[in-house]
């Protein structure tokens, strides 16, 4: 992937300003950051941060979550998140089914940093990221890294500016991989990746985050060949036959190679597929569940674009199939719509993993042994967990945060599900208690809060790893 260049990301013309100094270091070279693209400063920014491209949020394909509701949500998160590992043992089903709600913009970037185990990650690797920041990189690398930046998300307001901190941090994330894996370097797919990972959270948990995805959720997609990608291409391919045999049968007579529709879909998550609060509801999924989600909506937009005799009508041959699966038409990526078909198809980890055998026997048969070795992946949260269990002390948030709301408890009752002697525990733990406000609403604005957030004017700030607050 890294010998050839994708041009998926918006081209502009002339000379990309280097984001390092000699050293390798990250640098703005005293200049004032250039906006990437031609953004007027009176555009409206929508509530994830984008004021334009095909991510910009259309109010209808969004699902909108009451507040009082989402205050709910977010003292049960605060909740599971102080108690992570009972609740990942015990009511992880609970944890799932939270996730495919979606989780609240205020607690994203946190709940995926333990959903991937990258908390466990960072606290058994303190110092590490700062250690791979201030080595230059390998000149190969950190020459493609800074040509891919701008291309990146452009219209969103992180990474509009030429040589802002958005661009800076992506680079730190992109560059410490290829000296965390020099053996994998950088490939164009992670980019994405780091950017929509960037959005939530700091440059060190981001780049945890990157690790777990590459490594555990993703192995082998990033490494030379794409062999791994090339694989799950012919799990798609077979696992369509069950799910849609019209879409199935359309594909096998025009010769549709499954790597020519299916490569930018997995390697980026779907980041650039999708509209952005169907990117969010999947990756909530995704980082719980593992790969099977990748599948299940690659199979979806599949079956809704190809599945009728009506709809393959008007694709008569291969060129027509690629333009209209470039083009998913947006009902079908409309958030509401969208998530309720991936919770409803019956896709398991057991019928990919009997799948992948049977595409390994096929693989060594026709092309022999695998040239790059990549470790089993792990199927979600759980399986991390369980391959790595963590101690209390790398699970624990910094501050600690027990939330003791009435809301907690009138919404979604499960037995056992509500936050129960909240107050009792934690006296009996030394931990302090916060008791939300009456109506659930927590005061942003005041720094005294005990939900502090931590917010930025447009990418002029980089968030430090070093505040463990909530990041909206």
């Amino acid at each position: 992937m890294a010998k050839t260049e994708q041009r998926n990301g918006l081209e502009l013309q002339g000379n990309t300003e280097k984001l390092t100094d000699s050293n390798g270091k990250s640098s703005s070279n005293g200049l004032e950051p250039e906006v990437n693209g031609s953004i007027p400063e009176e555009t409206q920014v929508d509530k994830y941060g984008f004021t334009g491209g095909a991510q910009q949020s259309a109010g209808e394909l969004a699902e909108e979550v009451p507040i009082a509701v989402l205050r709910q949500r977010e003292a049960k998160w605060l909740e599971m998140l102080n108690s992570w590992d009972k609740w990942m043992a015990k009511k992880h089903n609970k944890v799932k089914e939270r996730c495919q709600k979606g989780i609240p913009p205020s607690l994203r970037g946190r709940a995926w940093l333990y959903l991937t185990g990258a908390k466990v990650k960072r606290e058994q690797n303190k110092g590490r990221f700062e250690e791979l920041d201030i080595q230059p990189g390998d000149p190969k690398w950190v020459d493609i890294i800074e040509r891919d930046l701008h291309r990146q998300f452009p219209f969103h307001e992180m990474f509009a500016a030429r040589g802002g901190h958005g661009q800076q941090d992506l680079f730190r994330v992109l560059k410490a991989y290829t000296l965390h894996r020099p053996d994998e370097g950088y490939c164009q797919a992670q980019a994405p990746v780091a950017a929509v990972l960037l959005m939530h959270m700091p440059a060190e948990d981001a780049f945890w985050v990157l690790v777990q995805i590459c490594e555990k959720y993703l192995p082998g997609y990033y490494s030379t060949g794409l062999e791994a990608i090339q694989l799950d291409g012919e799990i798609l391919y077979a696992l369509l036959r069950g799910v849609s045999p019209v879409a199935h049968r359309h594909l096998k007579k025009h010769k549709l190679e499954p790597i020519l529709y299916m490569t930018e879909w997995f390697m980026c998550a779907f980041s650039r597929t999708l509209p952005w609060s169907s990117v969010l509801r999947v990756w909530d999924m995704f980082l719980c569940e593992g790969v099977k989600i990748l599948f299940r909506v690659g199979l979806v937009l599949l079956k809704c674009m190809l599945g009728t005799q009506e709809k393959v009508k008007t694709c008569q041959g291969l060129y027509e199939t690629m333009e209209l699966l470039k083009k998913i038409q947006p009902q079908y990526t409309r958030e509401g719509f969208l998530v309720q078909e991936i919770i409803d198809l019956p896709v398991s980890e057991k019928n990919i993993e009997k799948e992948h055998q049977a595409q390994l026997r096929r693989w060594k048969e026709s092309r022999g042994d695998l040239s790059c070795k990549s470790p089993p992946r792990m199927h979600g949260a759980k399986a991390i967990m369980s391959a790595e269990p963590p101690s209390r002390q790398e699970l624990r948030q910094r501050p600690t945060i027990i939330v003791e709301s009435p809301l907690a408890a009138k919404t979604e009752a499960a037995p056992g599900d509500e936050v129960k002697g909240s107050k009792k525990a934690a006296k009996a733990n030394g931990h302090t208690t916060t008791v939300l406000p009456p109506d659930g609403i927590v005061n942003l604005s005041d720094p005294s809060s005990t939900l502090h957030h931590t917010t930025t004017q447009g990418s002029k700030e980089s968030l430090s790893s070093a505040e463990h607050d909530t990041y909206l």
